[in-house]
């Protein structure tokens, strides 16, 4: 658990932000903007993208969408430095799991990194439980027939 996309257009974030989520342990690859980071998702698998709003070729909420298209388990953090309300709902509602203004604390950034792995751990776990349950749930008619089965025949 732990592989993070940072997009951003400004190289001096991309490279601080990254390097700031290496020292976390966390695996970085960045991307340029918007188009450089679906590129990257079709190529590789995300637990997280932190990416910026405001960027040239695909911006911040249209990468959102495709990104959850194409993988509606990534969590996707947006930074910018141009908040608004509207901008901030628009988010929320694309399915955005935060919105971080800059600038930011780097302390903030972990805080809100490690809550987004917790998310995703225990969202796994949810669906392997509901996997097994389902299975459980699955079993106890063929466990009755054999049942049946086996009584008639020691009759």
């Amino acid at each position: 658990m732990g592989r993070v996309l940072v997009v951003d257009d400004e190289e001096a974030i991309r490279n601080i932000l990254a390097d700031y989520l290496a020292m976390m342990n966390l695996e970085v690859v960045t991307a340029v903007d918007g188009q450089d980071a679906l590129n990257n998702l079709r190529k590789g698998q995300f637990d997280i993208i932190i990416s910026d709003l405001v960027m040239p070729n695909v911006d911040g909420i249209e990468l959102l969408k495709r990104a959850l298209d194409i993988d509606d388990k990534i969590v996707f953090i947006l930074i910018t430095g141009y908040p608004t309300v509207q901008t901030a709902v628009e988010a929320i509602k694309g399915g955005a799991y935060d919105y971080i203004t800059k600038p930011f604390r780097f302390e903030d950034v972990q805080v809100r990194i490690n809550r987004a792995i917790e998310k995703k751990i225990l969202s796994g776990r949810l669906r392997n439980a509901r996997g097994l349950l389902w299975a459980l749930l699955l079993s106890i008619p063929i466990w009755l027939i054999l049942g049946i089965i086996l009584a008639s025949l020691l009759r």
